[in-house]
């Protein structure tokens, strides 16, 4: 039965909800007060990352956490009123990254990781933005024997798990695909079955155009508040009011505060990130997404110019900007690739992951009837958008998901 539906967030995550709704028929509003793809899904990698089956764990060796505490790594940062505010979800998040309870959440995380390609496909075939994507995976840089042997190792493991697949490059090999690169590396893993696509934010704005093609209705409003009133739903917006049988949160990193207003509330939390995009040098050129993963940074030949992305600040979501991190960042990378140009932004963006403390999104219904929740995917909203869309929309339809979905349901944490 078609139904009257407004999904808040026009994030890769918002936005791929609304496609899958708007194609069973649904009525579907989507809601944001910026152009769909222009908050966290414009910043990131631009990797719909397949080999993701181990979400980012709190550092837990001593060793790790003594690198840290000077904050004035590239991988890691922190704001001391940031971890404050965040301790006790922090805290739990410490908790949940080893042992038994990690291993558990890996299981329940992969199983939505390993979709994640099977939904983009269909999205992109229909938007016709092949152009944007390119196949053929990325690469995870090393100079020491040791960090790459470990994580060969654990590659090793998930390719029998969960059919991970990947090469592993020696030094000669390395420089033959990326010549340009420092001569300290001693290898990398080529990842190869993930997707780089070259600009994130035109890929949302394609899926966007495709939901509006098929009858979706595109608002620009800031939400203001949501209220259930018999059985049905206002949402008072900037722009005027809409009423619906069901309302999806899809809005990220701000999705806790409007959930905060109906009586739910989840320890969210935020990982922030900075971007900026560079010239090359004459004759240059970066043939691959890399990570320097001894250093926490990833690089990315973008359609806008060579993307640098940091790793994560711990710091609160409306924190102002401190580019440090970035910085450091840039230094890093331009003695890993020593043909890096001139700045090509006006200034740095910033973004803020939606994070919580077991490393799993909420997806799935919420305690009030026609409410429904899509947010928390942490570092993979960009991947994992399109398949949590599609498993949303299975269940906003009485259907059986095609994953068990008990994982991801907000009560876990009610």
């Amino acid at each position: 039965m078609s139904r009257n539906i407004v999904v808040l967030g026009a994030g890769m995550v918002g936005v791929s909800v609304a496609w899958h709704l708007i194609r069973r028929g649904h009525g579907v509003t989507l809601v944001d007060r910026r152009e769909p793809g222009r908050e966290t899904s414009f910043g990131n990698a631009g990797v719909i990352q397949r080999e993701a089956v181990r979400p980012y764990g709190f550092p837990r060796d001593i060793g790790t956490l003594l690198r840290v505490l000077p904050n004035r790594q590239v991988d890691i940062r922190y704001r001391p009123t940031g971890m404050l505010n965040a301790a006790v979800p922090l805290f739990q998040y410490w908790l949940n990254s080893g042992g038994q309870r990690y291993q558990r959440i890996v299981r329940e995380w992969a199983s939505l990781i390993q979709r994640c390609q099977h939904a983009h496909g269909p999205m992109i075939e229909a938007a016709g933005a092949w152009d944007l994507v390119r196949k053929g995976g990325w690469l995870e840089l090393y100079r020491t024997r040791k960090a790459l042997e470990e994580r060969v190792a654990e590659a090793n493991e998930d390719r029998g798990r969960f059919g991970i697949e990947f090469d592993v490059l020696d030094a000669p090999r390395l420089r033959a695909r990326e010549p340009w690169l420092a001569k300290d590396l001693i290898g990398a893993i080529h990842w190869t079955q993930p997707w780089m696509v070259s600009d994130p934010g035109a890929l949302v704005q394609a899926y966007a155009r495709t939901f509006v093609e098929q009858g979706g209705e595109l608002m620009q409003a800031s939400v203001e508040d949501v209220l259930e009133e018999g059985g049905r739903w206002r949402i008072l917006t900037s722009e005027g009011e809409l009423q619906a049988d069901q309302v999806v949160v899809a809005m990220g990193p701000w999705s806790s505060r409007l959930l905060a207003r109906v009586g739910i509330r989840v320890p969210l939390f935020v990982k922030r990130g900075y971007h900026m995009h560079y010239s090359t040098g004459e004759g240059a050129e970066l043939n691959h997404w890399l990570m320097d993963a001894e250093r926490g940074f990833m690089m990315e030949p973008m359609r806008a110019g060579i993307r640098l992305t940091t790793g994560a600040e711990l710091a609160d979501l409306d924190a102002p900007p401190k580019y440090g991190q970035l910085a450091a960042a840039e230094k890093a990378a331009r003695a890993l690739f020593p043909a890096l140009g001139e700045r090509l932004d006006p200034s740095p963006w910033k973004g803020a992951r939606p994070c919580l403390p077991d490393m799993k999104p909420v997806i799935g219904p919420a305690p009030q009837k026609g409410l429904w929740l899509a947010f928390g995917h942490g570092h993979q909203g960009f991947t994992l958008g399109p398949a949590t869309g599609e498993l949303l929309a299975q269940m906003m339809d009485g259907e059986t998901p095609a994953i068990d979905m008990a994982p991801f349901a907000v009560q876990r944490f009610l």
